[in-house]
């Protein structure tokens, strides 16, 4: 039999030829590991769909874990002790100001909370009266001076809505309770929780993950001091504002419009209506300054403050902000409102770092606050 030889083989070469049907095997091994990766992410986005109010709960407990260690850190200036310390300290503190705050405002609030109610009695009367000369008869003849005994002439309506209250509230603080244990352990121990994260990635790629974990946490904890810090301004000048010109139930009134600053575009809009509304029926004089005065405040505090504040922890055009309101609003309730700004913030760290850089390959869309502090924060 004659060798017959193909090409410029040489003598002697041994010649690796691949069985006929070798590349359709890895093509059908590269569908299969290509559908198998898809059936995964399909998997995880359905976990993540049903559990969307739980991972909102553990983010809330991240973002105070943030929270304590930037104050733990922020005393470090002031008091020489190690970590555990600091924070056993920074938790103490807190406590005991929130035990104040709720022995103050447990004799404050209700009172300011029944002058408001009184104040919507009135203008409800108001309303129904204007309304009675057009034809309209909003409230009833029997029910339009008195707001209580409206609520309460259908009693299996008042308690079915007592029912609906007591459940969302014993919810409202079960979920305060597991965000303020949670953010105590993360706070407390945030290598670990850390660290059983990252050991799920290749190993030449844990370092890189750890330092974007490192600097989403950077994020998160700027977000949370500077939120605190535009609320408590925010309270304090709308509170003395409305407070000077006599307008009912000042600190409550300036509280609610401090916290809208977690919605930010649209919790300032919203929180300038309770202040319209109470004053309303007290004269046009007084409505006018109370919504000028507002106007000014959070006009100074939107434009100049804030953003003097948030700008090292957070760049995002405003119209993607109020596009992460709107669809977590919408799919999540009020959780997804109040934690879409952190969201938003590290999400985009993440698409940053591990997509734009690391995929693509592109790193000249830095981000200005530069590189991951050593926080090791969760």
């Amino acid at each position: 039999m004659s060798d017959v030889r193909t090409g410029q083989e040489q003598p002697g070469e041994v010649v690796v030829r691949e069985p006929p049907d070798q590349g359709m095997t890895d093509r059908r091994r590269g569908f299969l590991a290509t559908g198998l990766a898809l059936l995964a992410i399909c998997v995880a986005l359905f976990l993540v769909w049903q559990t969307a109010s739980s991972l909102l709960i553990i983010f809330a407990g991240v973002l105070f874990a943030a929270f304590l260690d930037a104050a733990a850190r922020a005393l470090a200036l002031i008091i020489p002790l190690n970590r555990v310390w600091r924070l056993t300290f920074v938790l103490l503190l807190f406590s005991t100001m929130v035990g104040l705050g709720l022995a103050w405002g447990g004799g404050k609030l209700p009172q300011q909370t029944r002058i408001l109610l009184e104040v919507m009695d009135v203008q409800f009367d108001i309303l129904q009266q204007r309304l009675l000369t057009y034809g309209v008869d909003l409230l009833g003849p029997e029910s339009g001076r008195d707001f209580a005994q409206w609520l309460l002439s259908d009693q299996g309506r008042f308690f079915s809505h007592a029912q609906l209250v007591l459940g969302r509230a014993s919810s409202f603080l079960t979920g305060v309770l597991v965000i303020a244990f949670l953010g105590i352990l993360f706070a407390f121990d945030p290598t670990s929780h850390r660290e059983s994260l990252v050991m799920l990635a290749k190993p030449s790629y844990r370092a890189r993950i750890r330092a974007v974990m490192n600097e989403m946490g950077n994020v998160l904890r700027l977000w949370f001091v500077g939120q605190l810090i535009r609320i408590t301004l925010m309270t304090l000048c709308v509170w003395v504002a409305l407070y000077l010109i006599g307008l009912p139930g000042p600190f409550v009134l300036g509280l609610q419009a401090g916290l809208s600053n977690f919605v930010p575009y649209l919790g300032p809009i919203l929180a300038a209506i309770p202040i319209a509304l109470v004053a309303m029926p007290l004269g046009a004089s007084l409505l006018i300054w109370a919504v000028v005065i507002y106007t000014i405040i959070q006009s100074i505090e939107g434009y100049v403050i804030g953003p003097l504040i948030q700008r090292q922890a957070v760049e995002i055009p405003p119209a993607w902000t109020l596009v992460a309101i709107v669809l977590l609003g919408a799919t999540l309730g009020v959780m997804g409102i109040a934690l879409a700004m952190p969201l938003v913030a590290v999400g985009r760290v993440a698409i940053i770092r591990f997509y734009v850089e690391d995929y693509l390959g592109d790193n000249s869309g830095r981000m200005s606050n530069k590189g991951p502090s050593q926080m090791g924060a969760p």
